[in-house]
């Protein structure tokens, strides 16, 4: 698949997981009340509560907030009324960029992005100037090493997926990512788990159809470009089409 991206491997390597678990939590939480108050409080019938909550078990949110949110959501509590928005624009180089947020307040997420963008030689464009360079696919992330290709690409298979791969990562890091339509999302992860395979996350993202190799120079700013749009508090995730070789990664330190 051209669009399986290696920014999971940068992130890793920057350590941002660990310092953006504050702002996961509070993300979920946000992803859960929008979900209630555009399609009800029934998982079962509300597909985009269901991912929600799988991101937010994913993340370890405290059963006490998710029940919070649904409630907030529900119209319980006042105020926190949060939309999807995507942002759309070039990085250096002209990388493509995808930003999708999660805000209350259209016209500050905007200005931000916009300013961000602005600061690292980019430019944020109109609706839809690069989304047609990428994919919306359903990413079932499963618990694996390398060894396992046979079980788990034909429980792939089985399951109706598009693909699998292995992230190239060792110890308790090492995992498969499954590919599916999104909206068989759910579908799959079900028949995983009925293949006795472990589930760790659940989720949908844009990959490029074709990714853009760039070198060191370009990777740093692009890096930075995307750690920044990442830190805003309205940001929820930030795809790009650019491919940066193991050997530059190296370079980046």
């Amino acid at each position: 698949m051209a669009g399986h991206n290696k920014w999971s491997k940068v992130k890793h390597r920057k350590a941002v997981v660990d310092k953006r678990k504050g702002k996961a939590l509070s993300m979920c939480s946000r992803a859960i009340i929008s979900a209630v108050r555009q399609h009800g409080s029934d998982p079962n019938f509300n597909h985009a509560l269901r991912a929600a909550l799988d991101e937010a078990r994913y993340h370890n949110v405290p059963n006490d907030n998710i029940e919070r949110a649904i409630k907030k959501g529900a119209g319980m509590g006042l105020g926190d009324n949060y939309e999807n928005v995507r942002y759309e624009g070039y990085g250096p180089a002209g990388v493509a960029v995808v930003v999708d947020a999660l805000t209350d307040n259209r016209t500050r997420t905007a200005a931000n992005i916009r300013l961000i963008f602005d600061t690292h030689s980019g430019k944020m464009g109109t609706s839809g100037c690069v989304a047609h360079q990428f994919e919306h696919k359903g990413r079932i992330e499963v618990k694996g090493v390398a060894s396992d290709e046979d079980r788990i690409l034909e429980a792939a298979m089985n399951a109706g997926a598009d693909d699998a791969k292995f992230n190239d990562e060792s110890g308790p890091d090492a995992a498969w990512d499954v590919y599916c339509p999104p909206t068989e999302l759910h579908t799959v992860k079900a028949s995983l788990e009925a293949s006795k395979l472990v589930v760790r996350q659940t989720t949908t993202e844009m990959l490029a159809l074709q990714t853009v190799n760039i070198g060191a120079e370009i990777a740093r700013e692009v890096i930075d470009l995307i750690d920044e749009l990442e830190d805003d508090e309205d940001v929820k995730r930030v795809y790009s089409n650019a491919d940066i070789p193991e050997s530059e990664l190296a370079k980046l330190g």
